[in-house]
């Protein structure tokens, strides 16, 4: 019986396998990963707040994958031969497939000097809770968040949790009464952040940034990253905390794996989510370079997307059958303010952008309740 390899226990990977499991596949499937738990990042943004907590976050899947009946084998890939279909693991392990999944995420790009003396919120639940401890001694001073981009890639970036973060931030100082006495700054290499969203999405972000009081720096090429300090080839940014969202790039074992790799380091795919020109190989979720538009999201609900084209396609070829489902280019995206939130909607020629209500901010909440459904 043909066997089915999952790299990644991220959303991509653990949509692959529902999707797998719902389309009455029953073949063999191994999830290989260092981590056993689902982490739903997205919730993050509440930890420094109070409204979530990391244990909370952190969903074991011992019951998820015994349910669906998986294999899973705790390790980190560290190479993969394309012709034999074959992983190699740190173990020592060699597993072989017939259909490989690289739903392996991405990984952040720390070649800006001093990019250690900032927490990049996106590497996980421990950012938000290293957010969560710093801010409380924070009465005076400066924060300065920021995002910039791979410039190999444009679209390699998940900019959409460092506004997030700003917000909350303003309205978590303005009810603890710190807001005048802590001065915030949004900085960016771009002069107009998050375009993926649409051009009237960005026009109300920074309208919002304006009305909250939280000054820009947009623009400028960044130079380093000093414990106390931002630089940029337009000036510096004196800061006592840096939250800092580099660009993205894929898992540093595909180096040395012969795939075909895009200019960003992202594995490139077809509309079929299939790594181009090899049978048997797929890609889902951030370790791809995917054909679309340029508004193309790095972003759980994208990835969810791709996985399911995934597990489409893979069930057609085990039916005999040619692949046949693209994945969808969609973004769907609440921004969040602690209180409120901003819905943004990308589908085709549609681009939605609603201002932030209250009602957003709560479907947000039930969103991660029904989502997280599946896990518990």
């Amino acid at each position: 019986m043909p066997e089915i390899a999952i790299i990644g226990s991220g959303f991509a990977a653990l949509t692959t396998v529902r999707e797998l499991r719902r389309r009455g596949i029953d073949a063999p499937v191994t999830v290989i990963s260092p981590r056993d738990e689902l982490h739903y990042v997205p919730s993050s943004i509440w930890i420094p707040a109070g409204l979530r907590s990391a244990d909370g976050l952190r969903l074991p899947l011992t019951r998820f994958l015994a349910r669906h009946k998986v294999r899973f084998v705790k390790a980190s890939v560290t190479a993969l031969d394309a012709a034999r279909h074959e992983i190699t693991t740190d173990t020592g392990a060699v597993l072989r497939a017939d259909h490989i999944v690289i739903a392996a995420g991405a990984r952040f790009l720390k070649k800006l000097p001093g990019i250690e003396n900032a927490i990049i919120p996106c590497e996980g639940i421990a950012a938000a809770e290293a957010i969560a401890a710093r801010l409380p001694s924070i009465r005076k001073g400066t924060i300065a968040i920021g995002m910039a981009t791979n410039p190999n890639e444009p679209g390699a970036i998940r900019g959409g949790p460092m506004f997030e973060y700003a917000f909350i931030l303003d309205r978590m100082l303005r009810k603890d009464g710190r807001r005048d006495d802590v001065r915030m700054v949004f900085f960016s290499p771009s002069a107009r952040p998050g375009q993926r969203l649409g051009e009237r999405a960005v026009d109300r972000i920074l309208a919002e940034m304006a009305r909250r009081g939280i000054e820009t720096h947009l623009g400028h090429k960044m130079v380093r990253i000093d414990p106390d300090r931002v630089v940029t080839e337009g000036g510096e940014i004196a800061a006592d905390l840096i939250l800092f969202q580099p660009g993205m790039t894929g898992p540093a074992w595909l180096a040395d794996t012969g795939l075909p790799l895009s200019p960003g380091g992202m594995v490139r795919a077809d509309e079929f989510c299939r790594v181009e020109g090899l049978e048997g190989l797929w890609v889902a979720g951030d370790s791809g370079s995917y054909p679309g538009p340029d508004w193309l999201p790095k972003q759980a609900h994208q990835a969810d997307l791709q996985a399911k084209a995934v597990a489409a396609n893979i069930a057609a070829q085990l039916k005999g059958k040619a692949p046949a489902t693209r994945f969808t280019p969609e973004l769907v995206c609440i921004m969040d303010s602690l209180d409120r939130g901003m819905l943004v909607f990308r589908r085709g020629r549609i681009n939605l952008t609603l201002p932030a209500l209250r009602p957003l901010h709560w479907l947000k909440r039930a969103f991660e309740h029904h989502y997280l459904r599946a896990y518990r």
